[in-house]
């Protein structure tokens, strides 16, 4: 006999089955009829083919439209119909037959569109305005429209001489219609660097209208903080530096190289190196170009520069340091002495900072709009500050903050004392560029050449031939000659606690045993805090492209 509870369980069953295929009849009936109601509503619109979502507008301009880019809008452009691609930024509605919006391109380029309902030709119709102006911010779209001058200069666009009349508009790719980060966010300051997840902050200093988001906001929507006008800015001034470095090297017989990322042993033997197999070994990624750089001039090169990732396997999570950046850096032969090194990065240096000045003003000034900072400071030619370290931790100790009046010469300055002797420098010297030279080898690798000409400092301590370049109260480079005897390059490498047998090091040593090496020197300049630190921004993160802390390996 069949269980009565099973029989019921069946039929209701059946029943849920009879529903939910009813449920889905009704439901595709409907989409139906919206479909053919909306298909019924375009075609009875008259402007239906000039507005709408188009994967592609092949063949919907006009054949006379003359495709600009919104930089390159001026008035010969008047009254002339024109094809313009870029992002809807914002819109609003004045009435039923007109709106307003922006378009935005290249960074933070910005004309204002206008569009009106005309019965004439070009005809516009009014669900066609509201259909524009019902955009969702950020979506790309293509307009075609004829460009007049407006009655007023438009304040709130780049773009403050001319307008559009839209004809036509076609999203090619649409935004959703709630953005993770709008554009108003992305381009405030950010004031939390924290790698702790934080949501939007109610903190705004300037700007209490617009909330700031955190960093890791930023990166979780890395879109739209690439969007923002002031992360254009910042990328714009990057591309900027590289070129002001490598025209002036090449300019001076410096030939460009390309040094290795994977490496069979830790760079000169340090431990903050990232492991990762390698076909059944173990390989590294290089935490500097130095090896590279030297093998270059032992093999006839006589001077090479080159531009690369560097990796550092550092804990480091402070606003200044990242796991990876990008070096610029140079290695030359010697004729005479150090200084020749020195004299040629503070050469390329004072050319990146006056020349950005010259290049990048506009970038400056719309970096400078959301972090606000004083001017950077460089001494008058001819008047170039260069301390020696004893030099540099007297004028601390005699001129300092109290708590570094007892500083010493002959150990490496701390990230405070480095700070505090920059606002002194700054305020003696009228600069925010400086070189410290002659620093103890206690506080330089075992490649370092010691000066032998110069006296020792605190307990019996010699210093070397080396230095570091300083922007902001900050360390932009080091460099300094090398070692280029292999006897007395073992002997430091052995004094260093090194053992001159040791994956890496032998090799290395190997090479200056292997042919006469000349004497040579050269530096490494970290392309993301040049571009911080004369900026004056808060954080090194803000020019990288894609920052690695850490705790942070995404985007």
């Amino acid at each position: 006999m069949e269980d009565p509870a099973a029989t019921t369980s069946k039929k209701a069953a059946k029943k849920a089955e009879a529903k939910a295929k009813k449920e889905a009849q009704k439901a595709e009936r409907a989409a139906q009829l919206a479909a053919a109601a909306a298909k019924a509503t375009l075609e009875d619109d008259p402007a239906a083919d000039r507005y709408g979502d188009r994967p592609s507008t092949t063949g919907l301009f006009s054949d006379d439209a003359e495709e600009v880019e919104i930089p390159s809008l001026d008035e010969s452009h008047i009254d002339k119909t024109v094809i313009v691609r870029a992002w809807l930024q914002n819109s609003r509605v004045q009435s039923a037959k007109m709106g307003f919006f922006e378009l935005r391109k290249s960074g933070n380029w910005s004309v204002q569109g206008i569009v009106m309902a005309s019965e004439q030709e070009p005809i516009v119709s009014r669900r066609m305005v509201k259909w524009v102006v019902g955009i969702n911010p950020e979506s790309f779209v293509a307009v075609e429209a004829k460009v007049k001058r407006p009655l007023e200069p438009i304040k709130a666009c780049r773009v403050q001489g001319l307008e559009l009349h839209i004809t036509k508009c076609y999203v090619l790719a649409s935004a959703p219609s709630m953005l993770g980060m709008t554009l108003a966010v992305a381009n405030q300051p950010i004031v939390n660097f924290s790698d702790e997840k934080a949501p939007v902050s109610d903190v705004q200093p300037d700007k209490a209208t617009v909330p700031a988001a955190s960093m890791l906001t930023h990166l979780d929507n890395i879109a739209m903080h690439k969007r923002s006008p002031v992360q254009q800015a910042i990328a714009d001034i990057r591309i900027e530096v590289k070129k002001l470095f490598r025209s002036y090297l090449e300019d001076r017989g410096f030939k460009e190289f390309e040094p290795p990322c994977l490496i069979g042993a830790a760079s000169e033997g340090g431990g903050n190196v990232f492991r990762l197999p390698y076909f059944g070994e173990e390989a590294f990624l290089a935490q500097s170009p130095q090896f590279y750089k030297q093998f270059e001039i032992a093999g006839g090169r006589e001077r090479v520069f080159s531009i690369g990732p560097v990796f550092r396997a550092e804990n480091s999570n402070t606003a200044r340091h990242m796991t990876e950046f990008t070096g610029l850096d140079i290695e030359m032969e010697i004729k005479q002495s150090y200084t020749e090194v020195r004299d040629v990065l503070e050469g390329v240096l004072l050319h990146i900072f006056r020349g950005i000045q010259d290049r990048c003003a506009d970038a400056i000034a719309t970096v400078k709009a959301v972090y606000p900072s004083e001017p950077f400071l460089l001494p008058e030619p001819g008047k170039e500050v260069r301390l020696t370290f004893a030099e540099a931790q007297k004028l601390l100790r005699e001129e300092g903050p109290s708590e570094f009046a007892n500083v010493r010469d002959d150990e490496d300055m701390s990230t405070p004392q480095e700070k505090a002797l920059g606002e002194v420098v700054r305020s003696k010297f009228n600069t925010d560029f400086y070189v410290i030279d002659k620093f103890p080898e206690t506080a330089r690798p075992f490649y370092a050449k010691i000066d032998d000409t110069a006296a020792t400092v605190g307990d019996g301590v010699r210093v070397t031939n080396a230095f570091d370049f300083f922007a902001r109260n900050q360390e932009i480079l080091s460099g300094g000659q090398r070692i280029n005897d292999p006897v007395e390059l073992e002997a430091r490498i052995r004094a260093k606690g090194v053992d001159p047998e040791s994956a890496g090091i032998k090799e290395y040593l190997a090479v200056f045993r292997s042919v006469g090496v000349p004497a040579h020197g050269g530096g490494g300049i970290g392309l993301d805090r040049v571009v911080a630190w004369y900026l004056g921004l808060p954080s090194v993160h803000l020019a990288a492209y894609y920052p690695r802390t850490p705790k942070r390996l995404s985007p």
